[in-house]
C-alpha cells in the first residue's frame, strides 16, 4: 500500500496527511494533496499497454517471442560500428580494454557489455601558442592578436622576449590517449599547457641574441624533445611532430628602443669588417716590405764581408811580396799612390837649379782634333807660383 495513504506521519495524531520528512504536501486546485507516482500503477500501465501492441490472439508464448525478436534486433544491430580511415577502433568491455580494430565494418557487444571508441589516429593537429590565428584564412600561422600572457617569456639574460610558436601533434596510442587522460576532448588544453612551460624552460636557458638570430633552430628541437618526454610521463599517447617558432620579437614597448640597438650593432659590425679588410690588406704590404728590408740587408753584409775578405787577402798578398823584395815593393806602392793622388790634378813643375819655372809643351793641344775628345777628361797645366811636390835634376824635369 502507498505510503501516502496511511495517516498520521510525523505529525502525529491530527488528522492530516505528512510526509516522511515532517511537512504537508502542496495542495492544488480542490484542496487535495498531490500524492508521490505510485509504482505499481506505473507498472500495470506499461503492461496493458504491452498487450495492446501485441497482435490479438497471442498469449505468453507470443509476447516472448516479440521480447526475442527485439532483443535480436538489439544484440546484431546495437554492436555495429565503422572504423574510418584515419581513425583505430578501441573495444571496451565492461570499462577494460579488450581489442584494437582497423579501419572498417566491426561488431562488438551491445551496449552496456561492450562499447568502441574509434578516435582520429591519422590527423594532424596544431596548436598556437602566444597568439590567435585568423579565422578567416586556411593558413594557421596569420596571426591576428598577441597573447601577452602566453608570448612573453624571461631569458637567461633576464631580457624579455616575445614569442609565438606552433605545435603540431597527432594521437599515437590511442589506448592511452583514451583513458590516461582526465578528458581526452580536452587534449589540445593539455598540450598547449605542456608546449608553453617547455618552450619557457628552453628560452630560460638561452640568451636574447642568441634566441633571435643563431639558435632559433635548436630550440625548436629541444622545445618538441621535452614535450615528448613530458607527454610520455604522463602516458598520453600523443607524438609531437614538430614546434614551429612563428615570431620571436622584442615586446612592443621596447622595439623601436631594441631596433636602434640592433642598427648600433650592425654598423659596429660594418666597421670591424672594414677594419679586418684594411688589415688584411696592408699586413701582407708590410710583411713583404719587413722581408726585403731584411734580404737587402743580409745581402749589404754578404757584399761588406766579402769585400773585406778580398781587402784581407789582397793585403796579405802585397805583405807576401813586401816580404820577399821589400824595396821594389816600397817604391811600387808609392809610385802607385802619387799616381792616384797627382793624377787627377793640376800640375805645376819647378826646377830649383833654373831659378823659376821649367816651360812644358802643352801636350793636350797638340793631340789631332779627332783625338782631343778621348783626351778632353785630362786636366789642363796652368802656371801658378807656389811650390809643388817636384823632383829633377838639370833640363830633364822628370816628375814623380
Amino acid at each position: 500500500m502507498p505510503w501516502t495513504n496511511q495517516p498520521g506521519g510525523n505529525g502525529g495524531g491530527d488528522g492530516n496527511s505528512r510526509g516522511p520528512w515532517g511537512r504537508l504536501p502542496s495542495t492544488g486546485g480542490g484542496g487535495r494533496g498531490i500524492r508521490p507516482p505510485d509504482i505499481e500503477d506505473w507498472i500495470r500501465r506499461a503492461r496493458d499497454r504491452v498487450r495492446e501492441w501485441m497482435p490479438r490472439g497471442l498469449g505468453g508464448g507470443g509476447l516472448l517471442a516479440v521480447v526475442l525478436v527485439i532483443f535480436g534486433f538489439w544484440l546484431v544491430l546495437g554492436g555495429v560500428y565503422i572504423v574510418n580511415y584515419n581513425e583505430q577502433g578501441v573495444v571496451m568491455r565492461f570499462g577494460k580494454f579488450v581489442a584494437l580494430t582497423s579501419p572498417g565494418i566491426h561488431y562488438h557487444l551491445p551496449w552496456p557489455i561492450e562499447r568502441a571508441y574509434t578516435p582520429d589516429v591519422q590527423t594532424v593537429n596544431q596548436i598556437s601558442i602566444g597568439f590567435k590565428p585568423s579565422a578567416d584564412s586556411s593558413d594557421t600561422t596569420q596571426q591576428t592578436e598577441d597573447i601577452d600572457d602566453e608570448s612573453l617569456m624571461l631569458t637567461g639574460d633576464e631580457n624579455i622576449v616575445d614569442v609565438n610558436f606552433t605545435v603540431n601533434w597527432k594521437i599515437s596510442d590511442a589506448v592511452a590517449y583514451l583513458f590516461n587522460v582526465a578528458n581526452p576532448n580536452d587534449m589540445s588544453d593539455t598540450i598547449k599547457a605542456v608546449a608553453e612551460s617547455s618552450m619557457r624552460e628552453i628560452v630560460g636557458q638561452r640568451e636574447f641574441d642568441q634566441i633571435l638570430t643563431s639558435q632559433r633552430e635548436e630550440i625548436q628541437v629541444a622545445v618538441q624533445e621535452l614535450m615528448q618526454k613530458t607527454l610520455d610521463e604522463y602516458g598520453a599517447g600523443v607524438f609531437v611532430m614538430g614546434v614551429k617558432m612563428q615570431k620571436v620579437e622584442p615586446p612592443p614597448d621596447v622595439r623601436s628602443a631594441y631596433i636602434d640597438v640592433q642598427r648600433a650593432l650592425a654598423d659596429q659590425e660594418k666597421k670591424r669588417n672594414e677594419g679586418e679588410a684594411y688589415a688584411n690588406r696592408i699586413i701582407p704590404v708590410a710583411r713583404g716590405q719587413a722581408a726585403q728590408i731584411v734580404q737587402d740587408a743580409q745581402a749589404y753584409r754578404q757584399q761588406v764581408i766579402a769585400n773585406a775578405q778580398g781587402e784581407a787577402k789582397r793585403f796579405l798578398s802585397v805583405l807576401a811580396e813586401y816580404r820577399k823584395s821589400p824595396d821594389v815593393t816600397r817604391r811600387r806602392m808609392y809610385i802607385e799612390t802619387m799616381t792616384n793622388v797627382l793624377g787627377p790634378m793640376n800640375k805645376v813643375i819647378v826646377d830649383d837649379s833654373a831659378k823659376g819655372v821649367v816651360p812644358y809643351f802643352q801636350l793636350p793641344s797638340m793631340l789631332k782634333p779627332q783625338d782631343q775628345g778621348a783626351a778632353k777628361g785630362a786636366p789642363t797645366p796652368q802656371a801658378s807660383a807656389g811650390s809643388g811636390s817636384s823632383s829633377g835634376s838639370g833640363d830633364q824635369g822628370s816628375s814623380q
